[in-house]
């Protein structure tokens, strides 16, 4: 019987694995007001209790009554509400369980070139960096493939530079979580300008690995009057001074580049 019933225990522990896991970034996290819980006790169902945690941070639990939660940990608060079933004379051994099943007093800032800017509520607690720029719609066509995080984890100021296209295109692993607080901010897209001897002159986005061949193509080549062999780039050093420079059609363009086409010589 004894072998059997530790059998028991570890399959119980083997099928509460992925639960455990999915549960780990909720260690440190703080209840807020809005927050739903589900509160469970080990046998007494009648306990069990979904509420939402009010703007001064108290719940109404069974038998308690008002119980303070806000600013506690899940852990922390688990042990609050077992105290007072166990001082109360209500459970004799309480094995209190709580849930985060809504989070809404934490939010997240997009900023930035993105389509609807602005402060949104973390729905659920596992939200990755990719939920939060869907919910402001996306980036921008303006907006830069690297996106900006910072924040607070561990009580230290925390910041970080993500490449949003590799999370899809090589299976980056800086999809990451969002933290309430946290702001997120999409830059301005870097871009080079054409003028001159050009189809279409002006300002355009630089995409990746862009070369001066594939810029002039988006300026839509040289007129009649221009020629492709005769390109000059003015670009700035990181002397901050501007040096003029004859590239080959293969070389990469860089931000703030600008291409002038010159006239062909007849």
């Amino acid at each position: 019987m004894r072998t059997f019933a530790h059998w028991l225990v570890l399959l119980a522990c083997l099928f509460q694995l992925p639960s455990l896991a999915a549960d780990k970034p909720n260690l440190s996290y703080r209840l807020g007001s809005g927050d739903v819980i589900r509160i469970t006790v080990f046998q007494n169902p009648d306990l069990a209790l979904e509420t939402r945690v009010s703007e001064s941070g108290t719940i109404t639990y069974p038998l308690i009554g008002s119980v303070s939660l806000g600013g506690l940990t899940l852990e922390a608060a688990e042990k609050l509400i077992a105290k007072g079933l166990k001082d109360g004379g209500y459970v004799q051994a309480p094995q209190v369980n709580i849930g985060l099943t809504q989070v809404r007093g934490s939010q997240v800032s997009v900023l930035g070139q993105v389509n609807r800017p602005g402060r949104f509520p973390l729905e659920t607690f596992n939200t990755r960096l990719s939920d939060v720029l869907a919910m402001a719609g996306g980036i921008a066509a303006t907006g830069s493939d690297k996106v900006v995080i910072t924040g607070t984890r561990e009580g230290k100021s925390f910041r970080q530079e993500v490449d949003f296209p590799a999370i899809f295109n090589s299976g980056s692993q800086q999809d990451m979580f969002i933290a309430g607080g946290d702001v997120v901010y999409v830059n301005r897209a870097p871009v080079f300008y054409i003028y001159g001897e050009a189809q279409r002159p002006g300002a355009y986005r630089i995409e990746r690995e862009m070369t001066v061949q594939q810029a002039l193509a988006i300026g839509g080549g040289a007129t009649q009057r221009g020629s492709d062999s005769r390109i000059r780039i003015n670009r700035k050093g990181s002397d901050g001074k501007t040096k003029q420079i004859s590239p080959d059609l293969s070389d990469l363009v860089l931000p703030d580049d600008v291409i002038y086409i010159r006239e062909s010589i007849l």
